[in-house]
């Protein structure tokens, strides 16, 4: 019995951060019409609705989409795109070219904070990272991205995603978690450790169970 509570889209960011407060303030709201649509949970609510399900042995797996699906983030911290904004929050459903940028130190310091919060507030085992739907059109363009990829020794930006969610993946195993993310994750090759999720068919998941992943 887990719920996958999916809190962060280009369209909304739907946790509260008390070290990024403008992701409540800003990026947890669109504009619709002649009127704001949004809002979100502040960490005192998750934690009632975590010790809720436990009552009823329901297990609660967050995810924080990353690299890709982040325009609402971008919305108020433009500094770790690739272009520097200015953006809004997606009100239209689809995939956003806007991600976050690969290539900036700021990016990972970034995306680490805001898990230094949502990790304690979930006593599952999994933290799930996204992963799915991330366009290379930005960091094909941008010099910080394309400057990671030579530092790095790396193929191409599908590499560049690999190494990214790497960093993501060691973190959370850091801090005594394990990671989860959707199959695309598994595309630039030397992924560590992780749960696939493979939302693509059916082939996805052998991919995954041949290259050694848990499914």
């Amino acid at each position: 019995n887990v719920f996958h509570w999916h809190l962060t889209d280009d369209q909304g960011w739907r946790i509260q951060i008390n070290k990024f407060p403008l992701l409540t303030e800003k990026s947890a709201w669109r504009q619709e019409g002649d009127s704001l649509y949004g809002g979100y949970y502040t960490q005192e609510e998750i934690q009632d609705i975590v010790a809720y399900a436990e009552k009823y042995c329901v297990d609660i797996m967050p995810e924080i989409e990353m690299p890709g699906h982040s325009q609402a983030l971008l919305a108020a911290y433009p500094e770790i795109s690739c272009t520097g904004g200015p953006y809004e929050v997606l009100t239209e459903w689809g995939i956003s070219k806007e991600v976050i940028c690969a290539g900036k130190e700021e990016s990972y310091r970034m995306m680490k904070g805001i898990l230094d919060e949502v990790i304690p507030l979930f006593p599952f085992e999994y933290i799930h990272l996204g992963g799915d739907e991330c366009p290379k059109d930005r960091w094909r363009s941008c010099s910080d991205c394309q400057d990671k990829i030579s530092q790095e020794g790396l193929e191409d930006e599908h590499e560049l995603q690999s190494y990214f969610m790497n960093q993501m993946i060691d973190y959370v195993h850091s801090k005594g978690k394990k990671a989860a993310g959707w199959d695309e994750i598994m595309d630039g090759g030397g992924l560590n450790d992780a749960l696939i999720f493979a939302w693509q068919g059916l082939h996805r998941a052998e991919t995954a169970v041949r290259s050694g992943f848990p499914v």
